[in-house]
């Protein structure tokens, strides 16, 4: 983690004091179905491995909700499907069936491609089941934190890009209607601008979690010095207009993805005429660091003020 982290520009965004309480769950019955295998890719070293997805529908009378597949974070080299369910059990009571998502990671040897290729292969897979598990299919966002919303932003923007669609039930759009993108990474090489010399050196160094997950496990090359490497794993190289609008949200004191990431990302948005609006929560860290250690930090995410903006943003995109 930064030791230090510079203030962020907030002259383009708005700013959200998430000093309220956290959301309640538990006023909507959801049935959930854990351990669908969704897709069986070829791992980097030549294995296959089953992806699974937990998905949760809310027992509501009426139309059948949109859908949200969320992605989790973990500094690409975990996956693990299971986090967040407050949050998003939250999102599911709201009207939403939600389906969280393992993908490939370093771990498996594997880069942002095959992130991106599971993303979609995801998506794909839920718009041929929608009749089976009951929810809308031609309403679909996603939602991504950290790593996930790196991942979340690179499938928003490469709608009707079919570059990085593989696999099974190629008949199916991965294309979505909405994303939320949260404390994710867009520029790559600038990932920790914001940051004192010794964690930036961290970052950009030869296989560092950032090169590895672009350039593979044992690579030398480092995004700092590959300027097409690093333009090719960015969002915004594919901004078109059919990309989905997107809500940034970060923290203004998050010490592991620079705040000026979500920035960077807005201009982009801005500049290729795609919607997006960008919040930042004040005095919150990086949101996903239970894997490090402090659960903690993820506490002003889980406030109404936060979790609203994000429901607010769905419904206006998903439920209308």
């Amino acid at each position: 983690m930064a030791k230090t982290v510079k203030p962020t520009d907030t002259s383009s965004s708005t700013v959200i004091a998430p000093d309220g309480p956290s959301v309640q769950c538990g006023r909507t019955e959801v049935a959930l179905k854990q351990n669908v295998t969704y897709s069986t890719p070829t791992t980097a070293a030549g294995t296959k491995t089953g992806l699974k997805l937990d998905l949760q529908v809310p027992k509501t009378s009426g139309e059948k909700p949109p859908l949200v597949v969320y992605i989790t974070g973990g500094g690409f080299v975990m996956a693990d499907k299971s986090a967040n369910l407050g949050e998003r059990t939250y999102v599911a009571e709201q009207g939403y069936a939600v389906a969280s998502i393992e993908y490939r990671t370093e771990t498996s040897g594997s880069t942002y491609k095959d992130g991106v290729a599971d993303v979609k292969s995801a998506i794909r897979y839920l718009r041929a089941h929608a009749d089976e598990y009951g929810f809308d299919a031609s309403k679909v966002g996603v939602w991504g934190q950290s790593a996930g919303g790196y991942l979340a932003a690179m499938a928003g923007a490469t709608n009707g890009n079919k570059q990085f669609d593989s696999g099974d039930n190629l008949d199916q759009s991965s294309d979505v209607q909405a994303v939320v993108d949260e404390f994710g990474a867009s520029d790559l090489a600038t990932i920790a601008d914001d940051f004192d010399a010794a964690t930036k050196a961290t970052y950009m160094a030869p296989g560092s979690f950032i090169n590895a997950y672009v350039f593979g496990p044992g690579s030398k090359q480092t995004v700092t010095a590959d300027a097409a490497a690093n333009e090719a794993a960015d969002p915004a190289t594919y901004l078109s207009a059919s990309s989905a609008p997107f809500i940034l949200l970060q923290g203004d004191k998050d010490q592991i993805i620079s705040p000026s990431q979500s920035l960077t990302l807005l201009n982009d948005l801005k500049e290729k005429g795609v919607e997006g609006t960008r919040y930042v929560v004040k005095g919150a860290n990086h949101g996903d660091m239970s894997f490090l250690g402090d659960p903690a930090a993820g506490a002003k995410w889980s406030t109404q003020q936060v979790m609203g903006t994000i429901t607010g943003f769905l419904d206006k995109k998903l439920a209308g």
